[in-house]
């Protein structure tokens, strides 16, 4: 009897718990979209920042395109690093010390806040390296705040791999670098694809990392990696931190979140076509 109080309490627990959340996120929802909906246009889309102060009237369009750039660069630079870390950590490294190292050097970095990590792009990026503020710098500044979110997930995937398939491949005399890009990646294909496109969601949605690397708020669609950018994150916090329009920022806020959505789904097809066909494979 005793047992099975504690199991209704705690299917009421998890109900409540998860009713709470469900219903704080449609809140946030609903508000937004309620009080952004009636500024989006198609001049708003796609028009640039006018008025005085800047951003009190126009479109955001160079910061729809600096921020999917931007993302863009961090995936590509962070999944290249994730890759190659992860392939090393499960099929190079004999050490269990060296291993160990790896993944507390990726679990400090994942633990690093934003902002510092835009003062540390910003000191070697920017003033060492002298790439100036632009797409560049901020594209690599995200990627590193998103490396750690990839190699985990990269190496999970890869650990997961059957390791008589493996072993097969070694046994019938195939080099491991001729394993690795034949058989073991394009079976991880459709994880690495899903874990970068959440991480491209955290980057896009990130202020702190290109304040001080990439942003300015004048910027127009970028020409160039030189070039610096405007991003929907910085936009948001310059209309709501200077108070130049509230309306601007909840309809620059929900065409953030609209594109995180999408990025979301995206990932979630991913996956779910990547599970579909192993399980038709092993059928």
């Amino acid at each position: 009897m005793r047992e099975k109080t504690s199991a209704i309490l705690f299917k009421l627990w998890i109900m409540l718990s998860a009713i709470i959340v469900l219903s704080s996120v449609a809140f946030i929802f609903i508000y937004i979209i309620k009080n952004g909906a009636s500024s989006i246009n198609l001049e708003f889309i796609f028009g640039k920042p006018k008025g005085i102060p800047l951003g009190s009237e126009g479109g955001i369009f160079p910061a729809i395109v600096g921020s999917l750039l931007l993302t863009l660069i961090a995936c590509i630079f962070a999944t290249i690093l994730a890759i190659c870390t992860a392939i090393y950590v499960v099929f190079y490294c004999a050490s269990k010390k060296i291993e160990s190292i790896v993944h507390v050097v990726v679990q400090c970095m994942a633990g690093v806040p934003s902002i510092v990590l835009g003062l540390f792009g910003y000191t070697l990026l920017v003033v060492n390296l002298k790439l100036g503020r632009s797409l560049l710098s901020g594209g690599i500044t995200l990627g590193i705040m998103i490396f750690p979110f990839i190699q985990v997930r990269v190496e999970k995937t890869l650990r997961e791999i059957s390791s008589s398939l493996v072993n097969s491949s070694y046994a019938l005399g195939i080099s491991k670098s001729y394993t690795l890009f034949k058989l073991v990646l394009p079976m991880c294909k459709s994880d690495i694809i899903s874990a970068t496109t959440l991480a491209g969601g955290f980057a896009m949605g990130a202020a702190a990392p290109i304040i001080l690397t990439a942003a300015v708020i004048f910027a127009p669609v970028p020409n160039s990696l030189s070039s610096p950018v405007m991003a929907l994150p910085f936009h948001l916090y310059i209309l709501t931190g200077e108070g130049i329009s509230l309306e601007k920022s909840y309809a620059t806020a929900l065409v953030l979140i609209m594109l995180l959505f999408i990025i979301n789904i995206l990932s979630l097809a991913t996956t779910f076509f990547g599970e579909h066909r192993k399980y038709n494979r092993n059928i």
